[in-house]
């Protein structure tokens, strides 16, 4: 490994959007041993990173952890609630919002883009502003037959650094008297701003290790509402890998369909219990420190 290390020698800091620094903590503890993924002791790991993983995200719901990129959690987000054809409603605030439009179409979905109108300074007006959640409303006031099956907006856009107001967003659908499910990708939003996927009355939230989370790249979430795995159950888009409902049945004894990245699970565990350190004041010091 010695020949894949370029760094002076001494503390390297990673100074990009993501991933961000691992902290030491968190890199001892994925050394522990990999252990049988099937036996007991893996089960009181799993309960455990499920259970802290909900506070994070601040649900009382399934959190699912795929062993993905964030990317991943994108399309199994689309796949779960989706049938092929469906119309969604996704809002344009910079490249990963257009990235997740893009995965859409290759989904053989129909995204309807909405965004401010006309430039700043050369690049789209809409990617310097958070989502202006009365363009929402109006679309969905004229959606007269509910044809809008999702809403999809990202919460923190890294590639502007905008923070949109998610609550806004859920009290423009409510305002609309529309069914539409609120899909919210919060990749560099969560444990980095407020974020409350309940309370604000997200669908279906998207996340990854690799920001706030202080994780190396390779896990990813997709935090659902009961109405959100209600919707799944009749959807039609095809999946396998990316299914809920045999991770949710299987979660509730701390286990998985498939291969978890056991390791990575034990970093999770570490950096939730630094995050959730009641001695440090748990989420809401660290979102106020931030």
């Amino acid at each position: 490994m010695q020949s894949l290390d370029f760094h002076a020698s001494g503390r390297h800091f990673l100074q990009i959007p993501g991933p961000s620094p691992v902290p030491d903590r968190i890199l001892r503890a994925m050394s522990l041993p990999t252990i049988d993924h099937r036996g007991p002791e893996f089960g009181v790991l799993g309960l455990k990173v499920l259970s802290q993983v909900r506070q994070i995200f601040q649900t009382q719901h399934p959190v699912i952890i795929y062993p993905a990129s964030g990317t991943g959690a994108w399309e199994a987000a689309l796949c779960n609630v989706t049938s092929p054809g469906d119309h969604l409603l996704m809002y344009e605030t910079g490249h990963f919002a257009s990235l997740w439009i893009k995965m859409a179409k290759r989904l053989g979905l129909n995204p309807e883009v909405v965004a401010m109108p006309g430039e700043e300074g050369g690049v789209p007006t809409s990617w310097r502003h958070g989502v202006q959640a009365d363009l929402i409303e109006a679309r969905l006031k004229a959606d007269t037959q509910h044809a809008i099956k999702a809403v999809c907006v990202v919460h923190n856009e890294t590639s502007t650094g905008v923070t949109s107001d998610i609550a806004a967003v859920r009290r423009a659908i409510d305002a609309a008297k529309h069914p539409a499910l609120l899909m919210v990708d919060t990749i560099s939003g969560l444990a980095c701003a407020d974020y409350r996927h309940d309370e604000w009355g997200v669908d279906v939230s998207v996340s990854g290790s690799q920001k706030g989370l202080m994780l190396p790249p390779g896990i990813s979430f997709n935090a659902i509402s009961p109405k959100a795995l209600e919707v799944s159950r009749t959807a039609r888009m095809p999946k396998a890998f990316w299914a809920w409902d045999e991770i949710v049945e299987m979660n509730t004894k701390g286990y998985w369909p498939y291969t978890p990245s056991t390791n990575l699970l034990y970093g999770l565990s570490e950096a939730c219990d630094m995050l959730l350190n009641p001695h440090h004041g748990g989420l809401p010091g660290v979102l106020a420190r931030h």
